[in-house]
């Protein structure tokens, strides 16, 4: 192919089709793990079409100013870049959402808090109140303040809120979330909540170097890093938060699929809680622990 010779040095008028061709062969070389889904994501993203529309018309012959762009972001990806990092946006409960280098990007699997969360918070329309315990691109805070209108968010972040907070705004929800910067080991969570989440850093300091280069290389650590054994946070979290919840209120944590043993002991350790659930998600794989405060 001319674009994989020459790098669009004699260019000749490349098709979608055989530009789809070229980047799935480029990422299967390179070890991505979805290479057609990642082919057409960035192609459609980099044209402003559907990917839908994209594989419509796989004969409409690309402008050489397209090419250039698309081989760029095609290069990007083969050195195993997240396709949201590339395109800027990830999907999360059907809606969009801002992201790069300084924040996770969202994982479907962390949908399963939301689920969980909609299930027990009280069925009223009086006043909510949930606190989001390192926000990070804000995406539990946004989704719980669009689908509880009544509900007023603490959102804390130990390294950057700007994302989050524009992704509040782009979701209309900006005047329910309280953005505070500081590290929740530190900083006054004030209270009392109906609801307390969070999705903290769960993998242990040492299996960060045997992540794939996608997590290795371009996301957080901060973001990441749960200390030698994956635990660090969920620790102080435990013991602090039932302090810090209302009667009846609930604290929902996402974990790593190996640790919720070890999370429901220090619940139980604590005494400050019942009704213990542990759930899974659509692979099977234990993905959040939950509980509730205490009676009395």
């Amino acid at each position: 192919m001319v674009l994989g010779e020459s790098k669009l040095g004699c260019y000749q008028g490349e098709t979608i089709y055989s530009l789809l061709n070229f980047s799935c062969q480029r990422f299967l070389q390179a070890g991505v793990a979805s290479p057609r889904l990642d082919a057409e994501t960035l192609i459609a993203d980099g044209l402003k079409v559907s990917r839908t529309a994209l594989l419509t018309h796989p004969d409409r012959i690309l402008k050489r100013s397209e090419v250039q762009m698309l081989f760029a972001r095609i290069e990007r990806r083969v050195l195993r870049e997240p396709v949201s990092h590339i395109t800027g946006v990830q999907e999360f409960w059907s809606l969009e959402f801002e992201v790069n280098e300084k924040v996770l990007t969202p994982r479907p699997e962390t949908e399963i808090m939301i689920e969980q969360c909609l299930k027990v918070l009280p069925k009223k329309p009086s006043l909510v109140r949930i606190l989001d315990l390192g926000t990070g691109s804000g995406v539990l805070s946004v989704v719980l303040a669009k689908e509880i209108p009544q509900s007023r968010i603490t959102a804390i972040e130990k390294s950057e809120l700007e994302t989050a907070r524009k992704n509040a705004l782009r979701h209309g929800v900006i005047d329910q979330v309280c953005f505070l910067a500081g590290d929740l080991m530190k900083i006054d969570w004030n209270g009392p909540y109906h609801l307390i989440v969070s999705n903290p850093p769960y993998i242990e300091s040492e299996a960060l170097l045997m992540c794939m280069p996608e997590v290795q290389q371009y996301e957080p650590t901060l973001a990441l890093d749960g200390g030698r054994d994956g635990l660090n946070y969920y620790r102080f979290i435990v013991p602090t938060a039932w302090k810090k919840l209302d009667k009846n209120g609930w604290l929902v944590l996402e974990i790593g699929h190996t640790q919720a043993q070890a999370v429901v002991a220090l619940i139980e350790g604590c005494s400050r809680y019942q009704d213990i659930q542990v759930i899974q998600d659509y692979s099977g794989y234990d993905r959040v622990v939950m509980a509730r405060i205490m009676d009395g």
